[in-house]
């Protein structure tokens, strides 16, 4: 058994020493050195639970108090970005698709006519027919005829039948630009085409069949707006529905028809390239960005002026500005710049939308449109309001204050909403149908138009 003495020291007060005895033969020793390591153990644990209390109280320090938030722009050439990695990761319930909206499309089904060669695949020949602006047309028809959910090869059991025409892949030899004159034409050739080989055509008068016009002045099918309203939507296109990105908010005789507004093409490769490229996080340089066609003198077409004088008025007034960075050549590699950029201009040219608009949500600039009386696509799926600015034409002049409010105020709040990936999924054409982009945002509006289905009213009546 163990027995304490005293330890023999000089100082016999010091405390004691553990003498050890054999308790019996087969016994075991008790370690000498029991109570120094009963010592040590509870400074051990003592320790620990200091260290534990002050990770706790650190930790709960930085749960309590939230990061403080982008502050207002002071130094406006130069406006901080918030990490994209943290925007990546935003839910957004203004877009997810519901429940009820997968069932609305669950069983929509779409027959695609088989044309002849010469009102499609005869255009693919030049490699811009399917990448420029205008080029809503092929990816449409691409992502319909590579969806197994939604395409049929029966057209009876189709609710609407498409009608893949491109008529914007006819470039000019002059100005490169797409020439359209053939347009009215082609689709009248098309058209009688599939109501002398098909009877859907004729039982319905074409009101549950779609087309794309994605030009100037959507069914309209002319370029400059004089004509469009001279001429309006051709007669044997009235009954129809019209995917276009022409769309405003009064009468028009261009929407004097059953349309839906759609985005203009922006290659989705290109915009994930710029944004590998693009640090995820840094400082925009640019604060005021526009690259495009900006008339010094603008010339009289036709009674009316490019843009409405609008972007000469910016130039004139902005160019000497070290705040806005307005180039009027064009450059291959821009998207880099609106990356770089906090705000970036929209304005109209001859016809209001503009691709700027997809191309700023999807690289996070905070749009600027300015075209009077635009409706933008898809309402209910992007919340133009919460991730744009408008400005009316009347106050172009203005645009600095205005901005320079913007950035002392709400900026911070826009700039987070535009990184939110939904929007930019929305207004992006792929291949394949993703849940929630462009082509499917199609679908949920035609399933919205469903009462023009031949097939759905019959059903519907037996």
């Amino acid at each position: 058994m163990a027995e304490f003495k005293n330890r023999p020291t000089k100082n016999n007060n010091r405390g004691f020493y553990v003498k050890m005895k054999l308790v019996n033969r087969n016994g075991r020793f008790l370690l000498q050195q029991e109570k120094n390591h009963n010592n040590l153990c509870f400074h051990y644990y003592k320790w620990i639970l200091w260290i534990s209390l002050s990770l706790y109280f650190f930790t709960s320090y930085f749960i309590s108090h939230k990061p403080i938030p982008l502050s207002k722009t002071q130094h406006f050439s130069k406006s901080t970005v918030v990490s994209r990695a943290l925007f990546e990761s935003v839910n957004s319930t203004f877009l997810q698709p519901s429940k009820n909206n997968k069932a609305l499309l669950k069983d929509l089904k779409i027959y695609i006519y088989e044309l002849p060669s010469k009102y499609n695949k005869d255009w693919l020949a030049n490699e811009r027919c399917s990448n420029h602006l205008f080029a809503a047309e092929v990816a449409i028809h691409r992502a319909i005829s590579n969806s197994n959910d939604v395409r049929t090869f029966d057209p009876y059991e189709a609710d609407f039948f498409f009608v893949p025409v491109y008529v914007s892949c006819n470039f000019s030899t002059i100005n490169g630009f797409p020439a359209i004159g053939h347009a009215r034409s082609l689709l009248s050739s098309a058209v009688n085409f599939i109501s002398t080989n098909y009877p859907f055509w004729n039982r319905s008068n074409g009101a549950d069949h779609v087309f794309v016009a994605s030009h100037d002045f959507g069914a309209c099918f002319h370029t400059l707006e004089d004509r469009a309203m001279e001429d309006g939507v051709p007669e044997f296109l009235k009954k129809s529905i019209i995917l276009q990105t022409f769309g405003v908010q009064y009468d028009h005789p261009c929407q004097d028809v059953e349309n839906v507004v759609i985005p203009p093409y922006i290659p989705p490769a290109s915009v994930r390239s710029t944004l590998k490229k693009a640090p995820l996080t840094g400082r925009r340089d640019i604060w005021v960005f526009f690259r495009g066609k900006m008339e010094v003198h603008p010339k009289n077409v036709s009674g009316r002026f490019y843009s409405k004088k609008v972007r000469t008025a910016i130039w004139r007034k902005f160019s000497g500005d070290p705040r806005f960075y307005l180039q009027r050549h064009r450059f291959a590699g821009y998207q880099s710049e609106i990356v770089r950029s906090t705000f970036c201009l929209c304005p109209l040219g001859w016809a209001p939308w503009s691709p700027r608009l997809v191309e700023s949500i999807a690289l996070g600039c905070v749009p600027v449109t300015i075209a009077d009386g635009i409706r933008l696509p898809f309402p209910t799926a992007v919340p133009w309001p919460e991730i744009s600015l408008t400005v009316a034409e009347k106050d172009v002049a203005k645009l600095g204050s205005i901005l320079d409010h913007v950035a002392s105020t709400n900026l911070s709040t826009i700039q987070k909403n535009i990184w939110d990936p939904a929007f930019r999924r929305a207004l992006l054409f792929n291949d394949q149908i993703q849940e929630g982009d462009a082509t499917w945002q199609v679908l949920y509006a035609l399933a919205q138009k469903l009462g023009r289905s031949h097939r759905t009213v019959r059903v519907s009546d037996q």
